[in-house]
């Protein structure tokens, strides 16, 4: 497959780390050097469905398609308000999609695993057009009073369009099951016949451990699928990592021993958006006319699960 556009949406409420130190026991001075976040941006009177669907017009724009040339939409989410119907069907229905779709939970590499979906549709030959939203607000998952997670994100959504062609050289997913590591509980409705204990947990996270499988499946994912395909890292044009934490992304480049200017960020005004993370970066850096025809992009994700993923993709 090949993409033709991209595009996003983000609250408008930003959050800087001053105004997270006016209820928490933190600070800018402790934040930055932990995370390199300045602020994030943050829902408030918006609907993630919203920023769904603004993104995933935007990105019909670009590609020159109306909603009728989509034969497939995929959505990633990890939670929002609705259990049913999905939010990929809530999004199709305001941007006037009338194609099948589907969502799926694959936490902060879910953008990848996206797109493995979709080009398997590709090659099965059952698709000319794919739309590829992740519309994510994590800042409803956290405890607002924990301060080792609640700075950690921001909410936002980014969408691809992509086509027939072969611009897709490779992907590869990988899991390393444990959900102990990563993981929010919720309770359901309740039943008569219900007795085993039930409780909401906010989201949980082991940073260190987390840290560590990040660095590791990054880089060794990345390095076996450049190798699968024939392609050194003296090929890449820019590696476009999630924007989980400055410091897992400085590990990861130090490790593959590549050079600052290839690794784009925006993670100091984001924050970690979840699987929306590199489809915003991906179109921020497009619509800034970074890349040029020809320049091979590298696509490194992973979260809880624990999933990670690579792709590589050629502008």
């Amino acid at each position: 497959m090949r993409l033709i556009g991209t595009g996003s949406a983000i609250p408008e409420k930003v959050v800087t780390n001053a105004m997270l130190s006016e209820f928490l026991d933190t600070s800018d001075e402790w934040i930055v050097p932990r995370t390199g976040i300045r602020s994030r941006h943050v829902i408030t009177d918006e609907n993630v469905e919203d920023l769904g669907a603004r993104a995933c017009l935007n990105a019909l724009d670009m590609a020159g398609l109306k909603p009728e040339d989509i034969d497939y939409f995929i959505c990633s989410n990890v939670v929002n308000e609705y259990i049913t119907p999905s939010l990929s069907c809530i999004i199709a229905e305001k941007i006037g999609l009338a194609c099948p779709c589907i969502d799926i939970n694959c936490a902060c590499p879910g953008f990848l695993y996206a797109m493995d979906i979709a080009e398997t549709h590709f090659l099965a030959g059952k698709v000319k057009n794919v739309l590829i939203v992740s519309a994510e607000e994590p800042t409803r998952m956290t405890d607002w009073t924990d301060r080792s997670t609640c700075v950690l994100f921001g909410d936002g959504a980014g969408a691809a369009v992509f086509t027939e062609g072969n611009n897709l050289k490779g992907i590869r997913l990988h899991s390393q099951p444990d959900s102990s590591k990563i993981w929010q509980k919720r309770t359901l409705m309740p039943t008569p016949y219900i007795t085993k204990p039930e409780e909401s947990v906010p989201l949980q996270m082991r940073g260190k451990e987390v840290f560590k499988f990040a660095v590791g499946a990054s880089t060794t994912e990345v390095e076996a699928l450049l190798k699968e395909i024939g392609m050194s890292k003296s090929d890449v044009s820019y590696y476009m990592v999630h924007q989980a934490n400055l410091r897992i992304i400085d590990a990861i480049k130090k490790y593959l021993e590549e050079p600052d200017e290839k690794f784009p960020v925006n993670i100091q005004d984001h924050g970690n958006s979840s699987s929306a993370s590199c489809a915003i970066l991906l179109d921020e850096c497009n619509r800034k006319g970074m890349f040029k025809p020809g320049d091979i992009l590298v696509f490194s994700a992973f979260g809880a699960g624990l999933l990670s993923a690579a792709a590589v993709l050629e502008w």
